[in-house]
């Protein structure tokens, strides 16, 4: 055979074998927010839009699998030793951070010492003081003692590490930093742009750690209105977004494109009553809300049966799930009798419940009103919001709805403590531990327990969930736990949704799995045949 036969065929066997086994690279997914980021910063960001870019830009030192099960992210392998006090991390060698520097064990401490830092505004600093030593054995070793043995302290390790080089400058705040816009991290994906309310730009990390996604560019739009992306995905001009339980049931044509994915999600969506209001501290008011709410009629006409109704912190497909709660009935008449029981017994020309109170030397009539607060764009928590206000009108309640953009929403007015009721949901982690929720030190501005609830019963609860080693014992505590915050009533648990999701269909390896879809995005990827944009980092 001549050389020149020769080359020929091994050119044809090349392209054959790349034809059928390899993946292409190229083509750009673009996302869909509700609402603009916060901090591109993970040590300070409290929002789902920061966190799912954050998510893409930087790494923890552990990550769930699709099994959610803890495997490595930036570290290659651990150790827990002393009865779980002691966690030594060996760290992977071949991670640099997106400006080329090598990360190293001295990132890490660094993002620990941030996190302990009072000084810094961030919402994650209990799991991290529990630790009481952090030692660099080397720069790909590094150990972590605790005070006392800490249950899901492996699992806190998913937070996202930042780099010192950047950070550890006496040149910026630490919450005025320009990466916080800019973030250099050492994630699948590099930062491009940031354009305020508009969009958000990531381009591929070819040095990735773990190989080259295959997409090239991931654009995350934000439009903050469910509709108006629903119309945006008609239009195939996004490739992925969370539809609602009536766009899910959509006959478009142009649903064709896409293929959809519906599972239980790891969330529920919640009243929640701010506790220092005069009206709502007193917990007959709260428990005549709880019966004057209809659930079966949220459940059916907003969700359209595409989920649960709650009865509390845990989903219903978690281990601290207590099945033997039962939810307060739907009672008007049971609502009316103990508002009366609070006073609240004349009603006006409204047919809103009022009621005389002294306030300084004068006496006067107030109305039973309060405020009710939740983000613009969201359909489904709108339309929640009005069906509550038409159920709580029937027994004298008085609600005014105020929908809010996502980022004043967060910052003055959630953070601010700035409203009386407000309708939200907690994306949760698999562990139960929700300290950050319902403890009575996380009520600061920026932290979680935003509606001041103190139970110190729950505290306790809290603090030994986090300390039980013994599954059996660690699960009474938590179905416990369950039981006392339903009964207390600091939120109305309203429902546990189903996630209702939809991807272009021109993306392949998307698997759906106990960790959802988006588990292995970095193995996505689009055939050069049915790639839209010709864009690519090679």
């Amino acid at each position: 055979m001549s050389k020149k036969k020769y080359f020929i065929l091994i050119i044809i066997f090349l392209t054959c074998y790349f034809t059928l086994f390899a993946k292409d690279y190229g083509d750009i997914f673009i996302d869909v927010l509700l609402g603009d980021a916060s901090y591109l910063n993970p040590v300070l960001a409290s929002d789902s839009a920061s966190a799912s870019i954050n998510s893409l830009i930087y790494n923890g030192l552990v990550k769930y699998d699709k099994d959610l099960v803890l495997t490595g992210d930036l570290a290659d392998r651990w150790e827990i030793k002393n009865n779980g006090k002691e966690i030594i991390f060996y760290l992977k060698k071949n991670v640099k951070w997106h400006d080329g520097t090598n990360f190293t064990a001295d990132d890490v401490k660094f993002t620990y010492e941030k996190l302990i830092d009072p000084n810094i505004k961030t919402p994650y600093s209990s799991d991290f003081l529990l630790i009481e030593k952090c030692e660099i054995i080397n720069d790909h070793t590094i150990k972590f003692v605790y005070k006392k043995p800490f249950v899901p302290a492996l699992e806190s390790w998913g937070i996202e590490i930042i780099p010192k080089h950047i950070f550890d400058t006496d040149k910026y705040d630490f919450h005025k930093n320009p990466a916080n816009r800019a973030p250099i991290g050492t994630g699948p994906y590099k930062f491009v742009k940031w354009v305020s309310d508009e969009k958000i730009e990531l381009v591929s990390n070819n040095d990735y750690f773990e190989g080259k996604p295959f997409i090239s560019r991931y654009v995350f739009k934000i439009v903050p209105d469910q509709s108006v992306q629903f119309l945006e995905l008609l239009n195939k001009s996004i490739d992925s977004m969370s539809l609602t339980p009536d766009q899910s049931l959509s006959r478009n044509k142009s649903f064709h494109y896409y293929n959809r994915f519906e599972y239980p999600s790891f969330s529920y969506t919640y009243i929640g009553f701010n506790l220092n209001n005069i009206f709502l501290k007193d917990k007959n008011v709260r428990l005549a809300i709880a019966h004057a709410i209809n659930k079966d009629e949220i459940i059916k006409g907003v969700l359209l049966n595409k989920g649960l109704s709650a009865t509390g912190p845990f989903p219903a497909q978690s281990w601290a799930y207590n099945e033997d709660v039962v939810d307060f009935e739907y009672n008007p008449e049971l609502s009316k009798k103990l508002l009366s029981q609070s006073g609240w017994e004349t009603l006006d020309k409204d047919s809103i419940l009022t009621k005389k109170i002294v306030e300084g030397n004068k006496e006067k009539v107030v109305k039973l009103k309060f405020n009710l607060i939740t983000n613009q764009g969201n359909k489904m928590r709108q339309l929640t919001a009005e069906i509550l206000q038409t159920q709580l009108k029937k027994v004298g309640i008085d609600i005014e709805i105020q929908v809010i953009e996502w980022s004043v929403f967060i910052n003055n007015y959630i953070n601010k403590r700035n409203f009386d009721m407000v309708i939200l949901g907690w994306n949760l982690g698999r562990d139960p531990d929700q300290y950050l929720i319902w403890h009575s030190k996380q009520t600061n501005p920026g932290q979680y327990n935003f509606v001041s609830y103190n139970n110190s019963e729950v505290d306790k609860l809290l603090e030994q969930g986090r300390t039980e080693f013994n599954f059996e014992k660690r699960k009474k505590i938590y179905k416990k736990i369950h039981k006392i915050i339903h009964s207390d009533i600091p939120y109305i648990f309203l429902y546990y949704p189903n996630v209702l999701s939809v991807v272009h269909k021109r993306f392949n390896n998307v698997e759906l799995t106990k960790a959802g879809i988006r588990w292995n995005f970095v193995k996505w990827y689009v055939p050069k045949d049915k790639q839209r944009y010709f864009f690519s980092t090679e």
